[in-house]
C-alpha cells in the first residue's frame, strides 16, 4: 500500500477563494488567510484519524471525528463511524507543505 505525501498530515483550512472548476484548495491553518466569514477545515493525522471542521454555530468551525483510509496513496476514504453523518473520497491533486489540493 502507498502512503499519501507526509505534508498531509496538519490541519488544512479551505482557501475557497483559490479554487478552480473541481479542484478545492486548501491551506495549512497558520496560513494568513483575507478575512472571510467562517472557514471549514479538515485534519489528517499518520494514524488514520481524520478531523473534519464544518462551518458550526456563528461562523466558529466545528469539531467531527473520522478515520482516514487509502489503497495507492491518492485517492482518500473518509468515514465517520461515530458521527452518523455519509463518509466521502478524496483524490489527492497535490500536497506540499504550502498547499492541498483535493478533488472531490
Amino acid at each position: 500500500m502507498n502512503e499519501p505525501p507526509p505534508a498531509l498530515f496538519r490541519s488544512w483550512i479551505h482557501s475557497r477563494e483559490e479554487d478552480a472548476a473541481d479542484i478545492s484548495v486548501y491551506r495549512p491553518a497558520d496560513h494568513p488567510f483575507p478575512p472571510s466569514r467562517g472557514r471549514e477545515g479538515m485534519e489528517f493525522a499518520a494514524d488514520g484519524t481524520f478531523v473534519d471542521h464544518p462551518i458550526g454555530r456563528g461562523d466558529a468551525p466545528d469539531s467531527v471525528p473520522g478515520v482516514w483510509q487509502t489503497k495507492d496513496g491518492v485517492r482518500l476514504t473518509i468515514s465517520f463511524p461515530t458521527a452518523g453523518r455519509p463518509g466521502r473520497e478524496l483524490e489527492i491533486v497535490s500536497c506540499d507543505e504550502s498547499a492541498l489540493r483535493v478533488r472531490g
